[in-house]
């Protein structure tokens, strides 16, 4: 009594977090979206200022040509009349007039060189303050993306700016080799064109260098097309594709631009113990996109990898690291020409996964997701020699994306409750609790042959091909434990039932329902599990609806009467049935009929039904016979997994 008392309190205490939790999360998003507006904002308003102050520095040049030209055509004249032995008074006015010529001329090029120095400062600062964080944060983003959050966004935004940085660095440049150009004509002592531009030349050129090499990303990370949910992860001989792109968009640039890609570039010896290369074509020029407003980008759709094969009985270096803890990376080389500059483009991707089986698919993803979590280093090959812990509230928060893209709908407060119970035990009402690498995807659950990850992975595969409609109904409780479900339904309507995955089976669904003895005592009972074996030859919500038990030779009935807490049972899955079409056929239809033999309370022992009970039709019998190990289902009572 006193554990079901406390369980109720635990459960209600989980509702009431859970409502906060909602409100709370609702308003941080609200604020972080605010404060994301803001930020663009601002970063707009100072490019826009930027590039309206090079603008007005174009037109002093101009001005200071004009200038120039005026005072050559004053000294030209003053020459040919001293020439003409003019009278001494016309040589002097002319020369105090060249005189003051020359000083604004030299005024003004001091001024436009001060000018130059502040937005060269002000650009520079732009880039170190502003740009290069939002291009990190992109970054970080898209690993955040990659392994199920929020979609990724950002990057029009961010060419954008990238490119009216470069123009405005360009168009400085230029200004630079014009203000070069007039020295050339015309000069003088102390003429601070040429003690200031060379230092100025050089930094804008560091700008442009930096700007453009950090401009050449990624834009979709390494992914196989027949797991487009799951990218990093590469399966040998299995076509894969990539993405790279130039956020600087330039009318100069040479758009001859060859992107050569090399697979584990530069990797350290005896980093991994299997060794690949691109077994296709790896390099490709880069074209202009009409959709992305004239950017350069690379598509790379038929890449391959194929493992190297060692001979005279040499094999790579042997590692201490399972396949799936391996970490590569595809990297992407360019060599960039614009206005005189050359520059060596090179990028990589995110740490890859390589696999060899189909069967190793699970366990690459739980590294892509603990990578991809804990660290926003973009080539930490080396991270699973000593992987950081990670807090559940982290955790759990990744987990429910898994829900959210693979299945259509993330696990809400109480779920993930008790996926923490079953992770961590008591630990799991602290959020910041760590979790260790080992403990999330190597080490068995106690008393099971299989790891948390591979349970729950398991269970999503099962939602995504065979429980979709009914899981993002939120018909499925799914991970409440048996002592959780007991106190759930102990007061409930005989017949009410509902539905959880099995903690004993990977990838294995139950129903459980309550039933009230005449002499008040409450029983618990619960299916065999459906896996995706039975879940193939017959769909959920039909097995839920044609579901029967035989209780002591009696007329075989359907126990399910409400699905938890009171919704009638044809209400929730109605719409749900498997409905086809009645066709003209020579023979009599057959339906499968999921059935259980319900033991005796006299009974002491589990007892396997030998065949489908009556009443059906021999055609029926036939066929659950030749089905037998996924058609019956076992019953047993009291409660049992």
């Amino acid at each position: 009594m006193a554990r079901v008392i406390s369980t109720c309190l635990r459960e209600e205490r989980r509702i009431l977090s859970s409502t906060c939790t909602q409100e709370q999360g609702a308003l941080e998003q609200s604020l972080q979206n605010s404060v994301a507006f803001e930020r663009q904002k601002n970063m707009d308003n100072r490019v826009g200022i930027i590039r309206n102050s090079v603008q007005l520095m174009d037109q002093a040049v101009k001005n200071i040509e004009d200038m120039q030209d005026d005072f050559d055509f004053c000294y030209k004249t003053l020459q040919s009349r001293e020439s003409a032995d003019r009278t001494s008074d016309m040589i002097k006015q002319g020369i105090t007039r060249l005189q003051e010529m020359l000083n604004r001329l030299d005024f003004k090029r001091k001024e436009i060189l001060s000018k130059m120095d502040v937005v060269i400062k002000e650009i520079d600062d732009l880039i170190t303050s502003q740009l290069r964080p939002e291009l990190q944060d992109w970054k970080r983003r898209q690993q955040i993306a990659a392994i199920g959050g929020p979609m990724l966004t950002g990057l029009e935004q961010l060419q954008s700016w990238f490119t009216l940085t470069a123009q405005s660095l360009f168009q400085i440049k230029r200004q630079l080799d014009k203000l070069g150009e007039l020295v050339v004509k015309v000069t003088y002592e102390s003429d601070p064109i040429p003690l200031q531009k060379p230092q100025m030349e050089e930094r804008v050129k560091y700008l442009i260098y930096h700007l453009i090499k950090s401009s050449f990303v990624v834009e979709k990370q390494p992914c196989m097309p027949t797991h487009p949910q799951k990218p990093l992860i590469i399966k040998t001989g299995v076509q894969f594709t990539t993405k790279v792109r130039l956020l600087v968009k330039l009318p100069e640039v040479d758009y001859q631009l060859k992107v050569k890609t090399t697979f584990d570039k530069d990797l350290p010896p005896g980093r991994v113990s299997r060794q690949f290369f691109i077994l296709t074509n790896n390099t490709k020029v880069m074209d202009i996109e009409d959709y992305s407003n004239g950017c350069l980008s690379v598509e790379f759709r038929h890449l391959q990898l194929k493992e190297k094969k060692y001979t005279n009985s040499t094999k790579g270096n042997e590692s201490l690291l399972s396949v799936t803890e391996e970490l590569h990376s595809l990297s992407f080389e360019a060599c960039f020409t614009v206005q005189g500059l050359t520059i060596d483009l090179e990028t990589c991707s995110l740490p890859l996964v390589v696999i060899s089986n189909v069967s190793q698919l699970p366990g690459g993803w739980a590294s892509v997701m603990w990578y991809n979590l804990l660290t926003d280093e973009p080539r930490n090959l080396g991270f699973f020699g000593s992987p950081p812990r990670a807090s559940w509230s982290q955790l759990s928060e990744v987990l429910s994306w898994q829900f959210s893209t693979f299945a259509g709908r993330g696990l809400n407060k109480e779920q993930l409750d008790m996926l923490g119970e079953k992770l961590l035990g008591h630990h799991a009402s602290c959020g910041d609790y760590q979790v260790s690498w080992s403990k999330f995807a190597k080490e068995n659950i106690p008393g099971k042959p299989f790891s948390f990850w591979m349970w729950l992975d398991s269970i999503l595969e099962l939602i995504k091909k065979h429980l979709l409609p009914v899981w993002n109904e939120n018909y499925i409780m799914g991970f409440v434990s048996k002592e959780m479900e007991r106190a759930l339904l102990k007061d409930r309507e005989p017949g009410t039932f509902l539905l959880r995955f099995s903690e004993s089976h990977l990838g294995g669904i139950t129903f459980t329902w309550v039933e009230h003895s005449d002499n008040g005592d409450v029983k618990f009972n619960s299916v065999e599990p459906y896996t995706k074996n039975r879940l193939s030859a017959l769909p959920f919500a039909d097995i839920i609806r044609d579901y029967k038990v035989i209780s002591n030779g009696g007329v075989p009935e359907n126990p399910l009467k409400f699905l938890y807490p009171d919704i009638p049972k044809d209400e929730a899955f109605g719409r749900l049935y498997n409905s086809q079409p009645s066709k003209v056929h020579p023979y009599i239809p057959s339906t499968l009929i999921p059935i259980s033999e319900l033991r005796s309370e006299a009974s002491s022992t589990p007892r396997t039904c030998p065949s489908p009970e009556p009443p059906m039709t021999p055609g029926e019998f036939d066929m659950l016979s030749e089905h037998l190990c996924f058609d019956v289902d076992t019953m047993s009572s009291p409660y049992s997994e």
